[in-house]
């Protein structure tokens, strides 16, 4: 069942993986279960874990520990610590805009630290059978003992497209709105831009294809990484991931290559 191609120069991607999710076929495989760092991608597990053990309604108080990431580079929501968030919202920032201090957060509103919540997510990496990871962090900053695969992350994503209908209107956004407070009741309002190039009309799908939307994650160790959800021209449903592009253009380019092989396994 797997058509190999060659229009597109795909041996830039580290890994790659086209998924019929409807037909339960593997459209594309390359190296999908090389152990990879995943950068931010790691933030789709974060938020299986927050949609299966959090309660949405919850209030999130931002900690130091989250409103203080020095790492050079980090994407930063911005929220201050003593700030009051909804963690449906925080959820709702932490996916599209992929702030990695929204993720320090959740993973502490949920499980207390961290290093609790790590263990959350590796023990939810068993049991989805997902063999070759291991994660240290709730967000994807580097780390070399950080590491999934792409067919690992197909695991993840799956569960989530196919289980939580909310996870879907997430990555469906373009950009979000929250509201939210200060330590001393202050209203604040943030707007968060996705960083998926689809959701942004900056880039197009192949025709007959449609982007729900999905996650991107981009480190100077990892490279460009994308996971999409989407829907072919045949009406099934595709799970798409590359992992390791050397840079955004290529990432794209791969990733068109990808949603373009969708409808075409069956017979002509």
């Amino acid at each position: 069942d797997v058509v190999q191609g060659t229009d597109v120069d795909m041996s830039e991607a580290g890994a790659a993986g086209l998924f019929d999710i409807s037909s339960s076929k593997v459209i594309y495989a390359k190296n999908v279960h090389a152990k990879l760092n995943p950068a931010s991608l790691t933030k789709i597990l974060t938020a299986l874990c927050a949609l299966k053990y959090g309660n949405l309604d919850d209030i999130v108080t931002i900690s130091y520990n989250a409103s203080h990431i020095t790492e050079y580079g980090a994407k930063l929501c911005g929220f201050e610590e003593g700030d009051q968030i909804k963690l449906k919202k925080l959820l709702y920032a932490f996916m599209v805009y992929s702030g990695n201090d929204a993720g320090i957060a959740i993973a502490e509103h949920i499980s207390g630290s961290e290093e609790e919540f790590v263990k959350l997510m590796n023990k939810e990496m068993t049991g989805l059978g997902a063999a070759g990871s291991h994660f240290t962090n709730s967000h994807g900053l580097h780390n070399d003992n950080h590491y999934t695969t792409a067919y690992d992350l197909y695991l993840v994503f799956n569960k989530l497209v196919s289980d939580y209908p909310l996870f879907n209107d997430i990555i469906k956004q373009g950009s979000v709105k929250a509201k939210y407070k200060s330590a001393d009741g202050t209203k604040k309002e943030m707007i968060f831009t996705s960083t998926v190039k689809y959701k942004l009309n900056t880039e197009t799908a192949p025709e007959g294809v449609k982007v729900t939307g999905g996650k991107t994650g981009t480190t100077q160790m990892a490279g460009s990484n994308l996971i999409l959800y989407s829907t072919g021209p045949d009406g099934n449903n595709y799970i798409s991931v590359i992992m390791h592009a050397s840079d955004v253009y290529s990432l794209y380019d791969q990733m068109n290559y990808l949603l373009g092989l969708e409808g075409k396994s069956k017979e002509e």
